[in-house]
C-alpha cells in the first residue's frame, strides 16, 4: 500500500486564483472550482516532487463507489489521478466524463 501523509491545507489555486479551503474529511489535493492540481508529490502528501507543474484535468474514471480525476502535468506530461471531492464542480466533472 502507498504511503500517505495527511495534508489538508488551504491554498490559492494557481490556475483560477480562487482561495481553496481545507477539505476537512480527507486531504485536499486539487481545486474544487477548476479541478486543477499541482505536481508536488511523489507519494501522496510528501511534497517531494520538484516538478511543480500544473496538473490539468483531462478525464474521469470510475473508482469503487466514486470517481478519479485524470490529470496530465503541463510541465513534465506525467499522468496522475486524484479521487474527486464532494464539493468539486460537478459541471466540470460531467464535461470531463464526456471527453473519455
Amino acid at each position: 500500500m502507498k504511503q500517505f501523509t495527511m495534508r489538508d491545507e488551504a491554498f490559492i489555486c494557481e490556475n483560477c486564483h480562487q482561495t481553496v479551503s481545507p477539505l476537512q474529511y480527507s486531504a485536499r489535493d486539487h481545486c474544487p472550482y477548476c479541478l486543477f492540481s499541482k505536481h508536488v508529490d511523489i507519494l501522496p502528501g510528501d511534497r517531494s516532487n520538484n516538478c511543480h507543474g500544473l496538473l490539468e484535468p483531462i478525464g474521469i474514471e470510475k473508482f469503487k463507489d466514486t470517481y478519479k480525476i485524470i490529470y496530465r502535468c503541463q510541465t513534465c506530461h506525467q499522468l496522475h489521478k486524484n479521487i474527486m471531492a464532494k464539493d468539486d464542480n460537478m459541471n466540470l466533472i460531467i464535461y470531463l466524463s464526456q471527453q473519455n
